[in-house]
């Protein structure tokens, strides 16, 4: 039997990688992350216990690149979904998936995302892996899609905003309704309210003005 090619090996890596992160997932989801030990997300995954010390150094780090990745898949998911948008509102549509999609993760998967973004607040905070690095590049390109002029700029205050609209949505005792915060999200860069993924109807009172004007 002749051994596996360096491309088979590396295939077999990444699917294994990947159930790991699915499992993560899963997991808390269900039970929340204290209740989440490694060995029951070696056992979801079909893998061996300590193939996660190989990939992560611990469960904060395989956490947030499970979120990562679910991010990172849920957003490209929306930008593609098709019709895909075409003529001069192309980015604006684009830039309101996006803000459904991660704003709708926060719906969805309330535990979850609670988890990861205690654990952002963490002093090591971001952890560059690669699905970090995927995700960061999607929003940055639905940025300047957008149409922003300084997209070095602009880029970090949407990760900002979207974060805050995240904890908004999950802070325990005082949630902010997701209507609300899209509405000032899509007001902030000048998108109509039936743009992207709509979620309930749009709630009345003030909004802030757009940063760019409508073309």
């Amino acid at each position: 039997m002749s051994p596996r090619s360096a491309a088979v090996n590396e295939e077999m890596r990444r699917r294994s990688r990947h159930r790991l992160l699915d499992a993560t997932v899963e997991l808390v989801s269900e039970r929340g992350i204290d209740a989440t030990t490694l060995g029951d997300i070696a056992d979801r995954a079909g893998s061996a216990r300590g193939l996660i010390s190989y990939y992560f150094p611990g469960k904060r780090q395989l956490l947030q690149a499970a979120v990562h990745r679910l991010m990172h898949l849920t957003l490209s998911e929306a930008l593609e979904r098709p019709p895909l948008p075409s003529g001069p509102n192309a980015g604006r549509e684009m830039l309101a998936r996006a803000i459904d999609a991660v704003l709708g993760l926060a719906a969805d998967r309330p535990g979850l995302m609670r988890a990861h973004m205690a654990g952002l607040l963490h002093p090591e905070g971001f952890i560059r892996c690669e699905e970090q690095q995927r995700l960061a590049f999607l929003l940055r390109q639905t940025v300047e899609r957008y149409g922003s002029p300084e997209p070095d700029t602009d880029y970090p205050l949407l990760r900002a905003l979207l974060m805050g609209a995240v904890v908004a949505q999950l802070l325990p005792g005082a949630p902010m309704p997701l209507e609300r915060l899209r509405a000032e999200l899509f007001a902030r860069y000048g998108l109509a309210w039936e743009m992207g993924m709509p979620r309930g109807e749009r709630p009345s009172g003030g909004l802030p003005r757009p940063l760019l004007p409508e073309p």
